[in-house]
């Protein structure tokens, strides 16, 4: 299944993520069961307003999409299909 990273800029502060990501849970589950929401990365800028680096796998990008249009309090700064994952682990020294 293709995997996606969504970066998006919330209208909220960290204090007031705990709704918003269990909206998305709640969403994934009940009407977007095709997608698994992997993980996401959370930043705070200096005016506490928040960031986020989720991991997706889902059908199709228009999936996403409307997933976080449902979801709401916040705007998709780009998406994108990962090609692929790497760690250090794989570029060992010589």
């Amino acid at each position: 299944m293709p995997r996606y990273i969504i970066v998006r800029s919330f209208d909220v502060t960290e204090p007031e993520m705990g709704p918003v990501g269990r909206r998305s849970r709640e969403l994934t589950e009940g009407e977007f069961p095709e997608i698994t929401w992997e993980h996401s990365h959370v930043v705070v800028d200096d005016a506490g307003k928040v960031r986020t680096y989720c991991v997706y796998a889902a059908p199709n990008e228009e999936m996403v999409r409307e997933h976080a249009t449902r979801l709401g309090r916040h705007e998709i700064d780009s998406l994108a299909e990962i090609a692929g994952d790497v760690t250090p682990a794989d570029f060992p020294a010589v």
